[in-house]
């Protein structure tokens, strides 16, 4: 069994979170991380950058000047991609970066990177975290509380309009569900900090 401190929102311990050994993937899986990384990396790309190639550029088909006698170089058209206003050669089309991930290569890397955290002692347990209110200042609280003084990814089983709120205008602050959080997240941030509820999720998760 790994132990995880279990906390309280107000910071004071009460006891220890036991995570099965036998979920937690130490020995491989690095490849899957940086695969997995990439690919959700390469997926928030818009891939709409696009240039205009040389039918498209408006212009006529007609030479700038005759072909000899003026002393330059020859030039047959005006929408030359040597020229400002011309078409680009070899230009950006819209396109999309998504790559190909597996549901096993994604498990592992999902496996791997949770356990490291497990294993660094960078993931806290509090047994819930609950807001009376939407305020920021009450969320702040709640971190200042736990020690938090560089922010954290928070995972819960399911997010509450009040801690959506509260925690959105922190700087270096994510709210995640146990359900949808996924390895570059896990990876961004130095501190876990995962409700009871939450953790017993992502062990199903793990499994």
């Amino acid at each position: 069994m790994s132990k995880v401190p279990l906390k309280n929102v107000k910071g004071d311990s009460v006891g220890d979170y036991e995570v099965a050994d036998n979920l937690l993937v130490l020995d491989k899986g690095d490849q899957a991380v940086h695969e997995a990384v990439v690919a959700y990396q390469a997926a928030q790309r818009a891939g709409t950058a696009s240039t205009l190639t040389k039918d498209q550029v408006n212009g006529t088909g007609a030479k700038p000047w005759k072909q000899k006698g003026l002393g330059r170089a020859r030039a047959g058209y005006k929408q030359s991609n040597i020229w400002r206003g011309g078409y680009v050669a070899h230009g950006p089309k819209p396109r999309s970066y998504n790559k190909k991930l597996t549901k096993k290569v994604a498990k592992l890397a999902f496996r791997r990177a949770l356990s490291a955290k497990i294993d660094q002692g960078d993931v806290i347990v509090i047994d819930e975290l609950a807001l009376s209110s939407s305020k920021t200042k009450e969320f702040a609280a709640v971190m200042k509380n736990l020690g938090l003084d560089r922010g954290g990814l928070f995972i819960v089983d399911e997010a509450s309009d009040n801690l959506l709120l509260a925690s959105r205008n922190i700087p270096r602050v994510e709210l995640a569900s146990a359900r949808l959080v996924n390895t570059y997240q896990i990876l961004r941030y130095r501190n876990v900090i995962v409700t009871k509820a939450g953790m017993e999720a992502l062990e199903q998760r793990l499994a």
